[in-house]
């Protein structure tokens, strides 16, 4: 399922945008790249290969045996002594996954693989696919707050570079008809359920990004603001999408746009 991003292709002072705005959207290509790029920062989990099996419960089940279960009206379950006396015994169960202390039934495995590869090619595709979604307001509107402003992209002037502090920014996104928008993602909520004890007691919903040839002192001036500023080479897929959904609002300078070619 392939959507344009935009029908108009200019920006609000009339020049033309790059290329990349025209970009079609897949919906399902975009959600397989993003679920791609989350697998690789996936953190495999896995048991100890020994786990539950260091104890010694080789037991014979043969008649008249020294340290045998046979006549002892035991099942075959394995069993490790804990005392015994002559040639009578007190056994416990070990190892099978239904005894105390054995090992798990299926435990997760270090050879299994999680990561869903994609190729290079197929990455860039669904950036730029991420960057055209950026252009079209239906989709923007979904997740930002944008009736305030005219066009799509938002593009500023290289100025916005040497704001250095926060309040400056504030000022620059209000001049932008991004209050509603800065409202939105600097509020914070409490998390339900036990991430409060966890170092995430706070939660805020996911703020623009501004794209910059030069994040030396904007990225300061933006740091406090929920607004992720990124140099045009760096973007990824977590930048122009909302967990593989197109319609991120970014906010590009110039300089940014010049160099999308």
């Amino acid at each position: 399922m392939a959507e344009t991003a935009q029908s108009v292709v200019r920006q609000a002072d009339g020049s033309q945008l790059p290329a990349v705005f025209q970009q079609e959207i897949n919906k399902e290509f975009l959600k397989r790249a993003y679920l791609s790029e989350e697998s690789e920062r996936f953190q495999l989990k896995y048991t100890d290969p020994l786990a539950g099996k260091r104890k010694s419960a080789e037991l014979t089940k043969r008649r008249r045996s020294y340290k045998t279960t046979y006549g002892h009206t035991m099942n075959r379950s394995p069993r490790k002594t804990l005392l015994h006396r002559g040639t009578s015994f007190f056994y416990v169960g070990a190892v099978a996954p239904h005894t105390v202390g054995g090992r798990e039934a299926h435990p997760p495995k270090a050879e299994r693989v999680m990561v869903k590869k994609l190729n290079k090619k197929e990455k860039v595709l669904a950036i730029r696919m991420g960057i055209a979604g950026s252009a079209n307001k239906e989709m923007v509107s979904r997740f930002h707050l944008v009736k305030d402003i005219n066009s799509l992209p938002v593009t500023v002037d290289d100025k916005i570079n040497s704001l250095s502090k926060t309040k400056e920014a504030i000022a620059a996104l209000n001049e932008l008809g991004l209050s509603d928008e800065l409202k939105r993602i600097t509020e914070r909520k409490i998390r339900a359920g036990k991430g409060k004890l966890r170092g995430r007691k706070y939660k805020r919903k996911l703020g623009p990004v501004l794209v910059t040839t030069d994040d030396s002192k904007v990225a300061r001036a933006m740091a406090n603001l929920n607004i992720t500023v990124r140099r045009p080479g760096s973007l990824n897929i977590y930048d122009v999408t909302h967990a593989g959904n197109a319609g991120r609002l970014m906010i590009w300078t110039k300089g940014a746009l010049a160099s999308l070619g």
